[in-house]
């Protein structure tokens, strides 16, 4: 009897168990849960999922200090999800890289299940906090590095923001806090997809000039290509090489809201647009072209 469930479903074409560990390959599941998930619970944000999975392929894949087998291992990195309505991405890497079963994704949205659509730490293993409410994770991040500080505590923390977001003016002051208290423990990535909720950022309220804001506000500043893998380990590599500086590190990442699948690739309509159908089909069939 064939094997129908959600696992055979996502790692259909694999030879064997796919190799998580390379980017490449998680970037691919993260993007194919994105979209089973969200065609299943009809949940949204399957956009800021696909512009995200790039960076948190990278994250899962040798830059996070983490173990799926003592997640909560006090010398683990921590990481903030700050843009929580993006938290498919996350619970795929997380899941992928064995904090808890593959199949488990199939419950994603759905009434009682752990995985909320709005990431949440509530027993779900490898989630810091429980986020949505945009505007508060870099303030708990930088809470967390001071804590570190504090402890003199090696471990470094990851909070991985909106562009839209940093409309929020709790983004700034956890900014300024951070440079304020030296926090060079402290490694902030904003996905920067040039989107938000309903239209450009830029038709919403400019950002521009981006990164020039960071770096006037005390922040060791990287911009890079958002999906070029090899690039983003790079940008992770010289965040942690400025431990010491006394400063935090910002890494915009330029990115494709919807990135992966044509017909969603900056078209506002797939912040909030589930995959049904025809259209499910479809990118589904891009997907599938673009298996590592």
């Amino acid at each position: 009897m064939a094997d129908t469930s959600y696992t055979a479903l996502t790692h259909a074409g694999f030879q064997g168990e796919p190799d998580t560990s390379d980017p490449r390959v998680l970037a691919w599941l993260i993007r194919r849960h994105g979209l089973e998930m969200t065609h299943l619970s009809r949940g949204s944000h399957i956009g800021a999922i696909f512009s995200l999975a790039d960076i948190m392929a990278t994250l899962y894949t040798g830059v996070l200090h983490v173990d799926p087998k003592q997640p909560q291992m006090p010398e683990r990195d921590r990481l903030i999800l700050s843009k929580g309505h993006a938290g498919a991405a996350v619970y795929a890497a997380l899941a992928e890289r064995g904090f808890f079963p593959v199949e488990e994704l199939k419950t994603h949205y759905q009434n009682g299940s752990r995985l909320s659509g709005h990431v949440s730490h509530k027993g779900v293993p490898g989630v810091e906090l429980s986020t949505g409410s945009l505007g508060h994770g870099l303030a708990v991040a930088a809470g967390m590095a001071l804590a570190a500080k504090m402890d003199k505590a090696d471990h470094r923390v990851y909070a991985v923001l909106g562009d839209g977001e940093c409309d929020e003016g709790a983004v700034w002051e956890a900014a300024l806090q951070a440079h304020q208290y030296r926090l060079d423990n402290l490694i902030a990535v904003v996905d920067h997809n040039r989107m938000q909720s309903l239209d450009f950022c830029e038709n919403t309220l400019a950002l521009e000039p981006f990164g020039d804001k960071w770096t006037a506000f005390g922040w060791n500043t990287i911009i890079v290509d958002g999906h070029d893998l090899d690039a983003l380990r790079d940008a992770f590599e010289k965040a942690k090489a400025a431990r010491g500086s006394g400063k935090p590190t910002v890494i915009i990442a330029v990115t494709v809201k919807g990135k992966g699948v044509s017909f969603m690739e900056n078209d506002i309509l797939w912040h909030y647009r589930t995959p049904q159908g025809e259209e499910y089909e479809a990118a589904l069939k891009e997907l599938e072209a673009q298996r590592p």
